[in-house]
C-alpha cells in the first residue's frame, strides 16, 4: 500500500502541490486525473523519488520513504512510467528488459506473456518501434522490476485509441494479477475512469474531488465543476 500525508512537493523553491492526503491499495488503481498544469506529474516524480519533498510524509506498506532519493524509492518498489518513456532507443526490445531485469526476478521473455506482440520486435531497437509498442515496452520494463507500486504517466500520449484501450486493459491486469498499486495520472477521464478503482481530480495543487471512480464516472457535473472550479456568478443587472 503507498500512501501519502500532507504532502507537499514542487520543482526548485516553487511548491507545485500541498496537503496531498492519497492511499493506493495494493491490487487496486487509482486513476489521478485533473487539467494541465495541475501538478500531476510533478506528484509522480516525488513519489518517485526524483523531485524533494517540502513537507509530509511518504509510506510504502507503512514504513516511511525517505524522499529525494530515487535510488531508495526504486528498491522499495516503486517504479514509474514516465510520459516520454525513456528507453534506451539504441537497444533491442530484449535487452531494454534485460538491463532492468533484477537479480533472481524473471526473464525478460516472461513479459511476453503479458505483451505478445514484443515477441515480434525482440531484436528491434526500441527507437524504431511504434508509440504503442514503445508504451508496451516501457510497461514491461516497470513489471520486470516486480514493483509494488507502478506509477503510470499519461500513457495513452500521441496514440491511436485502440491501442490506447488495449494498454489501460493491461494495466488493470497488472493490478489485478501482480498486486500492483498502480497510480496513472491520465487525460483521457473516461478510459481512466472505466478501469480505475478509484478517482481523484487534482486542481491547483489541490485535491479538489475523490471517491470511487465508477461513483464518478457516472457523475459527469461533479467532474466537471472539480476540473474547471465553480462557474462565475453573472454579474447583477
Amino acid at each position: 500500500m503507498l500512501s501519502c500525508s500532507g504532502l507537499a512537493g514542487g520543482r526548485g523553491a516553487t511548491t507545485v502541490f500541498r496537503d496531498i492526503d492519497l492511499t493506493v491499495d495494493a491490487g487496486s488503481v487509482l486513476a489521478l486525473l485533473g487539467p494541465n498544469g495541475a501538478g500531476k506529474t510533478t506528484l509522480l516524480l516525488t513519489l518517485a523519488g526524483l523531485l524533494p519533498v517540502k513537507g509530509g510524509t511518504v509510506s510504502l506498506d507503512g514504513r516511511p520513504l525517505r524522499g529525494g532519493r530515487p535510488n531508495v524509492a526504486n528498491a522499495a518498489g516503486v517504479v514509474l512510467v514516465p510520459d516520454n518513456r525513456c528507453l534506451f532507443n539504441t537497444l533491442t526490445a530484449e535487452e531494454n528488459l534485460r538491463v532492468a531485469a533484477r537479480r533472481g526476478g524473471p526473464e525478460p521473455r516472461a513479459m511476453l506473456e503479458i505483451f505478445p506482440d514484443l515477441e515480434k520486435r525482440w531484436s528491434i531497437p526500441a527507437g524504431a518501434l511504434s508509440g504503442g509498442e514503445q508504451q508496451m515496452l516501457a510497461l514491461a520494463r516497470a513489471l520486470i522490476q516486480q514493483p509494488k507500486v507502478l506509477l503510470v504517466d499519461e500513457l495513452s500520449m500521441g496514440l491511436a485509441p485502440l491501442v490506447v484501450a488495449a494498454l489501460f486493459r493491461t494495466v488493470r491486469r497488472i493490478a489485478d494479477e501482480h498486486g500492483c498499486a498502480v497510480l496513472l495520472v491520465e487525460q483521457h477521464v473516461d478510459l481512466a475512469l472505466g478501469v480505475a478503482t478509484r478517482a481523484a481530480v487534482l486542481r491547483r495543487g489541490d485535491v479538489v474531488l475523490s471517491g470511487p471512480a465508477a461513483e464518478l464516472a457516472g457523475d459527469s457535473g461533479r467532474l466537471e465543476q472539480a476540473y474547471f472550479g465553480a462557474p462565475e456568478p453573472e454579474p447583477s443587472r
